[in-house]
Protein backbone atom coordinates (compact mmCIF):
# COMPACT_ATOMS: atom_id res chain seq x y z
CA UNK A 1 0.00 0.00 0.00
CA UNK A 2 1.39 3.51 -1.09
CA UNK A 3 2.09 5.58 1.86
CA UNK A 4 0.12 9.06 0.77
CA UNK A 5 2.16 12.24 0.80
CA UNK A 6 2.32 14.63 3.55
CA UNK A 7 0.79 18.13 3.24
CA UNK A 8 3.69 19.44 4.16
CA UNK A 9 5.12 18.17 0.79
CA UNK A 10 2.26 19.61 -0.80
CA UNK A 11 2.87 23.38 0.41
CA UNK A 12 6.01 24.15 -1.16
CA UNK A 13 4.88 22.36 -4.37
CA UNK A 14 1.55 24.59 -4.73
CA UNK A 15 3.52 27.47 -3.57
CA UNK A 16 5.59 27.15 -6.57
CA UNK A 17 3.03 26.21 -8.86
CA UNK A 18 1.53 29.43 -8.35
CA UNK A 19 4.28 31.67 -8.21
CA UNK A 20 4.68 30.11 -11.68
CA UNK A 21 0.91 30.50 -13.09
CA UNK A 22 0.55 34.09 -11.27
CA UNK A 23 3.92 35.27 -13.41
CA UNK A 24 2.72 33.78 -16.62
CA UNK A 25 -0.79 35.29 -16.44
CA UNK A 26 -0.27 38.29 -14.71
CA UNK A 27 2.66 40.58 -14.03
CA UNK A 28 4.03 39.41 -10.31
CA UNK A 29 7.41 38.99 -11.88
CA UNK A 30 7.61 42.95 -12.35
CA UNK A 31 7.51 42.87 -8.77
CA UNK A 32 11.54 41.83 -8.60
CA UNK A 33 12.01 45.11 -9.90
CA UNK A 34 11.02 46.71 -6.93
CA UNK A 35 12.53 47.04 -3.17
CA UNK A 36 10.47 46.87 -0.80
CA UNK A 37 11.93 46.64 2.70
CA UNK A 38 15.74 47.01 3.49
CA UNK A 39 17.26 44.87 0.59
CA UNK A 40 14.29 42.81 0.01
CA UNK A 41 12.41 42.97 -3.44
CA UNK A 42 8.67 43.18 -3.34
CA UNK A 43 8.85 39.48 -5.13
CA UNK A 44 11.15 38.29 -2.43
CA UNK A 45 9.20 39.46 0.38
CA UNK A 46 5.85 38.16 -1.06
CA UNK A 47 7.05 34.85 -1.63
CA UNK A 48 8.16 35.06 2.11
CA UNK A 49 4.59 36.05 3.24
CA UNK A 50 3.20 33.12 1.30
CA UNK A 51 5.62 30.41 2.80
CA UNK A 52 4.66 31.54 6.75
CA UNK A 53 1.35 31.84 5.79
CA UNK A 54 1.16 28.29 4.95
CA UNK A 55 3.38 27.47 7.86
CA UNK A 56 1.78 28.75 10.41
CA UNK A 57 -2.08 27.54 9.65
CA UNK A 58 -0.05 24.23 9.72
CA UNK A 59 1.43 25.12 12.85
CA UNK A 60 -2.11 26.62 14.32
CA UNK A 61 -3.56 23.38 12.60
CA UNK A 62 -6.12 25.75 11.04
CA UNK A 63 -8.58 24.16 8.27
CA UNK A 64 -7.68 27.04 5.72
CA UNK A 65 -8.11 27.52 1.87
CA UNK A 66 -4.55 26.91 1.27
CA UNK A 67 -5.07 27.71 -2.73
CA UNK A 68 -6.65 31.32 -1.60
CA UNK A 69 -4.30 32.28 1.30
CA UNK A 70 -1.04 31.76 -1.28
CA UNK A 71 -2.63 33.58 -4.15
CA UNK A 72 -3.75 36.49 -1.67
CA UNK A 73 0.01 36.10 -0.06
CA UNK A 74 1.41 36.68 -3.21
CA UNK A 75 -0.42 38.93 -4.41
CA UNK A 76 -0.87 41.26 -1.04
CA UNK A 77 1.89 44.33 -2.46
CA UNK A 78 0.97 44.26 -6.06
CA UNK A 79 1.23 47.65 -6.45
CA UNK A 80 3.42 47.77 -9.30
CA UNK A 81 5.56 50.75 -8.62
CA UNK A 82 8.80 51.84 -6.81
CA UNK A 83 7.68 53.39 -3.41
CA UNK A 84 10.76 55.29 -2.66
CA UNK A 85 10.80 57.12 -5.72
CA UNK A 86 10.06 60.69 -4.58
CA UNK A 87 7.05 61.30 -6.65
CA UNK A 88 3.33 62.86 -5.16
CA UNK A 89 1.41 59.48 -5.94
CA UNK A 90 3.42 57.47 -3.59
CA UNK A 91 3.17 59.57 -0.18
CA UNK A 92 1.42 58.16 2.16
CA UNK A 93 2.19 54.32 0.72
CA UNK A 94 1.34 52.90 3.60
CA UNK A 95 -1.90 53.95 3.59
CA UNK A 96 -2.81 53.29 0.04
CA UNK A 97 -0.57 50.50 -1.56
CA UNK A 98 -3.28 47.87 -0.41
CA UNK A 99 -6.14 49.43 -2.63
CA UNK A 100 -3.54 50.09 -5.47
CA UNK A 101 -2.14 46.31 -5.27
CA UNK A 102 -6.46 45.32 -5.26
CA UNK A 103 -6.85 47.09 -7.97
CA UNK A 104 -3.91 45.77 -10.51
CA UNK A 105 -5.19 42.09 -9.17
CA UNK A 106 -8.43 42.36 -10.42
CA UNK A 107 -7.26 43.83 -13.82
CA UNK A 108 -5.49 40.97 -13.77
CA UNK A 109 -6.71 38.28 -12.11
CA UNK A 110 -10.13 37.06 -11.24
CA UNK A 111 -9.90 37.01 -7.55
CA UNK A 112 -12.70 35.80 -5.13
CA UNK A 113 -13.84 37.48 -2.04
CA UNK A 114 -11.56 35.74 0.20
CA UNK A 115 -8.30 36.93 -2.04
CA UNK A 116 -9.82 40.47 -2.72
CA UNK A 117 -9.94 40.41 1.28
CA UNK A 118 -6.70 39.25 1.87
CA UNK A 119 -4.88 41.60 -0.17
CA UNK A 120 -7.16 44.70 0.85
CA UNK A 121 -6.92 44.14 4.30
CA UNK A 122 -3.25 42.65 4.90
CA UNK A 123 -2.45 46.46 6.44
CA UNK A 124 -4.64 46.24 9.31
CA UNK A 125 -4.20 48.13 11.96
CA UNK A 126 -2.61 50.93 9.90
CA UNK A 127 -6.27 50.73 7.70
CA UNK A 128 -7.99 50.40 10.69
CA UNK A 129 -10.33 47.74 8.89
CA UNK A 130 -10.40 44.09 10.01
CA UNK A 131 -9.59 41.35 7.76
CA UNK A 132 -12.84 39.37 7.81
CA UNK A 133 -11.30 35.31 6.89
CA UNK A 134 -8.90 33.31 9.00
CA UNK A 135 -6.83 33.63 5.88
CA UNK A 136 -6.54 37.24 5.59
CA UNK A 137 -5.58 37.61 9.49
CA UNK A 138 -2.70 34.98 8.67
CA UNK A 139 -1.55 37.09 5.62
CA UNK A 140 -1.56 40.07 8.06
CA UNK A 141 0.38 38.45 11.00
CA UNK A 142 2.60 36.80 8.57
CA UNK A 143 3.62 40.25 6.42
CA UNK A 144 4.17 42.44 9.81
CA UNK A 145 7.00 39.29 10.85
CA UNK A 146 8.16 39.44 7.64
CA UNK A 147 8.32 43.33 7.23
CA UNK A 148 9.96 43.54 10.74
CA UNK A 149 12.78 40.63 10.08
CA UNK A 150 13.66 42.28 6.35
CA UNK A 151 14.21 45.78 8.03
CA UNK A 152 16.14 44.99 10.47
CA UNK A 153 18.31 42.60 8.80
CA UNK A 154 20.50 45.29 7.07
CA UNK A 155 21.60 45.86 10.76
CA UNK A 156 22.61 42.64 11.51
CA UNK A 157 24.06 41.69 8.80
CA UNK A 158 26.72 44.65 8.64
CA UNK A 159 27.78 43.14 11.91
CA UNK A 160 25.91 46.18 13.98
CA UNK A 161 24.99 44.90 16.96
CA UNK A 162 20.92 46.02 17.17
CA UNK A 163 20.38 44.41 20.78
CA UNK A 164 23.17 46.35 22.21
CA UNK A 165 22.77 49.34 20.67
CA UNK A 166 18.94 49.70 21.27
CA UNK A 167 19.88 48.65 25.20
CA UNK A 168 22.53 51.61 25.14
CA UNK A 169 20.26 53.75 23.87
CA UNK A 170 17.46 53.14 26.39
CA UNK A 171 20.13 53.54 29.10
CA UNK A 172 21.05 56.61 27.91
CA UNK A 173 17.11 57.74 28.01
CA UNK A 174 16.54 56.07 31.31
CA UNK A 175 19.54 58.77 32.61
CA UNK A 176 17.91 62.01 31.17
CA UNK A 177 15.38 63.99 33.18
CA UNK A 178 12.35 64.03 31.99
CA UNK A 179 10.77 68.00 32.38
Amino acid sequence: MKKKKSSQAKGPKLLKSMIRHLEQQGRLGEEKNYIQHGTTTVFAHSVRVASLSLKLAKKLHLRVNRKSLLRGALLHDYFLYDWHEKDRSHRLHGLYHAGTALKNAKKDFHLNKLEENIIARHMFPLNPIFPRYKEAWIVCLADKYCAAEETIRPFLSAGKNLKCGLLSTMKRAGRKKIS
